[in-house]
């Protein structure tokens, strides 16, 4: 039997741009998507911890460097520019795989830049 598990979490990432009118996703700066080791496409969760709102969406790769996390689409309604987010991914493993897992965590800093050894 295969089990969801926390695979990686992007932790605190601040709402840089919200367009509401873009077809729908997550664009995330390429070092963030990185450093969780996400990849474009991929379901990602976002939980606001500005406003509570919580959503199911996908990533799309942002410009390196930018520190961009831009909500689009109907998402653009859970969020506004300022909010704080956590975005997370699941992965399925067997009992095999479970043992000695550990999640990526991202801990972002100041402008969205990766805080290192976090």
């Amino acid at each position: 039997m295969l089990r969801a598990f926390l695979r990686s979490k992007i932790h605190r990432a601040t709402v840089t741009h919200v367009d509401i009118d873009y077809e729908g996703s997550l664009s995330l700066d390429e070092d963030l998507l990185a450093a969780a080791g996400l990849r474009p496409h991929e379901r990602v969760e976002v939980w606001n911890v500005s406003n509570g709102e919580r959503f199911s969406t996908y990533v799309l790769r942002g410009a390196k460097g930018s520190g961009e996390v831009k909500v689009f689409g109907a998402a653009g309604h859970k969020a506004s520019v300022g909010d704080v987010v956590i975005v997370a991914a699941y992965g399925y493993m067997d009992e095999a795989g479970m043992e000695g897992f550990a999640p990526r965590i991202v801990l972002c800093g100041e402008g969205n830049r990766v805080v290192p050894g976090a």
